[in-house]
């Protein structure tokens, strides 16, 4: 029996069935030991290379990162220094013009008073030639809300009909505008005033290859000066009685220019903003430059040309947009003068839709930097004007107001003082992050007094527009891209009386996915300054990274 149980248990152990799986058993358990021995080999790898990659990091770190980051600093803080100085200079100059000259423009230009018009008549004693011939320029672009605003306010200019030329130049590719652009034209034409439809089969040039042709017509021969008022702007009815003496009577003068007031300025946050920046360009830019240098730059509308000086400036070119900054560039270097009329001041709108407030912006600062590119060797080898204008013109017209001011604003601002939160061996002076800023923004609150309260919103708002206009330099400087893309900005025209009008789009389509990105970069640069720094940038930090994020969604304007 027991044989028998033995040969039965020996049976059951020699079953080939329990025989496979002990060898499984087996062979699971060397596969677990060597995916094991395989998984620690891996772990040791991983930490072998994660210390290579630390090692090189910390090499590079100090041998790379650090010393850029450190000329960063120090560039930016180089550039800013040059915009304070820029700055203070201008507020000098108005401040020397408040103290010590009553009348600004009149007390440096002649200025007299033409024959007073009685029930649209000439004192028949002066007769019509004490006016010169007047050519009015309107370009316009499927301006459907704006056409009728212009064309009223420039037919009911004071002038005598008989010395005056109206000249609408439409481009409109919308057949509808256009037909009623072309009918308003032929009412004010049925009522005696001497205006011309212009319509163009393209777009050549844009703008500036508008008014090129425009000027080229035969009986622009016959006039002495052109105002040009874009369709957005409306002049005052006396605009040309108080403009055009000083050209009348100052031979040296090429250009008048009047101020921008603007109707929508209390539309929303943004538009009060833009009209804080605009009012220290009129108020500080454009009236240091006509007292100091009599020269600054065309702002392309509600202006006055002397047609001889525009001629000798050899006309509009459509090299870049911004053809009105090109012209007054050129007409300066034959030996004009320019000047700013503060007190005659024209309407216009401003944008209030984020959208159309950043085309123009990329306009504005794209097209200055790659008119630098191209005009700088023409001024250094103008032989009509000195040295001083040479390098106003190059220095700080162009080099410190519409380049290093954009660059600084975003990279120092936006990237090098938020990036230092990481590097602790990078010090930023207080000097640099507060005293400077502080100074040139409240010198910028100070053109427009009642919106001082706004500076702070003033402040996050142009820093996040810094990011465009940063990019639009860099396009502008290395004519790349968009360099030369025209997009009109859209206005409002008589809807802005509309207090619920709201112009918006589908949410994906406000969405800018850059300003996102920056914010949210600003957001951990903002973190980490908090956590782990002692200089308290987080202060600013953080404010600008929500001002990105609420404009990157589109939540700003109407």
């Amino acid at each position: 029996m027991k044989r028998g149980n033995l040969f039965r248990s020996n049976k059951k152990t020699m079953d080939p069935n329990n025989f496979l799986q002990e060898e499984k058993f087996h062979f699971y358990l060397e596969k677990v030991q060597l995916d094991g021995l395989t998984l620690s080999v891996v772990v040791a790898q991983f930490e072998v290379i994660c210390e290579s990659i630390k090692k090189i990091w910390m090499s590079t770190r100090v041998l790379v990162v650090l010393p850029v980051m450190r000329v960063m600093v120090w560039l930016c803080l180089a550039l800013s220094v040059l915009l304070f100085i820029e700055k203070l200079s201008m507020a000098a100059i108005i401040l020397y013009a408040k103290l010590f000259r009553t009348c600004r423009s009149g007390g440096t230009y002649k200025w007299m008073p033409l024959p007073v018009l009685a029930n649209d008549d000439v004192d028949p004693e002066l007769g019509l030639l004490s006016y010169p011939m007047i050519l009015v320029q309107i370009p316009m672009f499927n301006e459907l809300e704006v056409y009728r605003l212009s064309i009223v306010a420039v037919c009911t200019l004071t002038w005598p009909r008989e010395r005056l030329i109206i000249q609408v130049l439409d481009d409109s590719t919308d057949s509808a505008t256009k037909n009623l652009v072309q009918m308003e034209c032929e009412k004010w034409c049925k009522k005696g005033m001497n205006i011309q439809y212009i319509s163009r089969e393209n777009r050549k040039g844009y703008k500036a290859g508008a008014l090129r042709e425009a000027m080229e017509i035969d009986y622009v021969k016959t006039c002495d000066y052109v105002a040009i008022f874009d369709a957005d702007h409306q002049p005052p009815s006396d605009f040309l009685m108080q403009s055009i003496p000083f050209l009348v009577h100052n031979p040296e003068l090429a250009l008048v220019q009047a101020r921008w007031k603007f109707v929508n300025a209390d539309d929303c946050f943004m538009t009060r903003v833009q009209e804080m920046s605009l009012n220290y360009h009129f108020k500080v830019e454009q009236e240091s430059g006509s007292l100091m240098m009599s020269f600054f730059g065309f702002n392309g509308t509600a202006g006055v040309w002397r047609i001889s000086a525009l001629i000798e400036a050899k006309g509009w070119k459509d090299r870049t947009t911004v053809e009105d900054m090109d012209l007054a560039i050129r007409a300066s270097l034959a030996g004009w003068q320019f000047l700013y009329i503060g007190e005659l001041k024209v309407r216009s709108e401003l944008p209030s839709t984020y959208k159309a407030y950043r085309h123009q912006q990329h306009r504005w600062a794209c097209g200055p930097a790659n008119l630098f590119r191209k005009i700088a060797s023409e001024i250094l080898c103008a032989k009509e004007v000195s040295i001083w204008r040479k390098m106003f013109l190059i220095y700080n017209f162009l080099f410190a107001r519409r380049i290093v001011s954009h660059l600084v604003t975003f990279f120092f601002y936006c990237v090098v003082i938020p990036l230092s939160a990481f590097f602790p061996e990078v010090v930023v002076p207080i000097w640099g992050v507060v005293l400077i800023p502080t100074t040139i923004s409240l010198l910028n609150a100070l053109g427009t007094p009642s919106s001082m309260h706004l500076i702070l919103i003033w402040i996050l708002f142009e820093n996040v527009m810094s990011l465009h206009r940063c990019k639009a330099v860099i396009i502008g400087l290395l004519e790349t891209g968009r360099v030369n893309e025209w997009i009109v900005t859209e206005k409002l025209g008589n809807m802005l009386a509309e207090k619920n009008t709201q112009v918006g789009s589908k949410f994906c389509e406000r969405l800018h996915f850059l300003d996102i990105g920056v914010g949210l970069f600003l957001l951990l640069c903002g973190w980490q300054d908090y956590g782990y720094r002692m200089d308290q940038y987080y202060i600013f930090i953080f404010p600008s990274s929500l001002a990105f994020i609420i404009m990157g969604f589109g939540f700003v304007g109407r």
